[in-house]
């Protein structure tokens, strides 16, 4: 009879492939917590920006800047990601889009809409 060896077990995480809906769901954490961190910084340019013309003026030549469009275009996508990500596991909450087929679907549907919806918007800011 052959003994197996007790111990810990070599997971090669760069192997394993997930799920689009594993993707949508640490996508939607991730981006919830860039909003978080994003809070200072929107703050900082809003009070910038309302604080005289010149404010204003200074935050309008830093959204002009490649520097900014960067940043500014993954805050966008994590706005817009969250929101639709949200909207999904709102509706698996109330038993919508529960089963695997639907939702593998809308998870991919999240990922196509988030990212083209932030191109568009991105592309109506120039």
């Amino acid at each position: 009879m052959k003994h197996r060896r007790e111990g810990p077990i070599y997971l090669n995480l760069l192997r394993i492939r997930m799920p689009v809906t594993a993707w949508v769901s640490i996508a939607h954490r991730l981006s919830g917590i860039l909003l978080f961190l994003a809070i200072p910084l929107m703050a900082f340019l809003l009070d910038r920006s309302l604080s005289s013309e010149s404010g204003y003026q200074w935050v309008v030549d830093l959204a002009a800047t490649v520097w900014f469009q960067i940043p500014l275009g993954l805050v966008l996508w994590s706005v817009i990601h969250h929101l639709f990500a949200g909207i999904r596991f709102l509706l698996i909450d109330i038993d919508i889009g529960v089963e695997l087929a639907s939702a593998k679907t809308s998870a991919w549907v999240v990922n196509i809409a988030g990212f083209t919806v932030t191109v568009i918007v991105l592309v109506l800011l120039q």
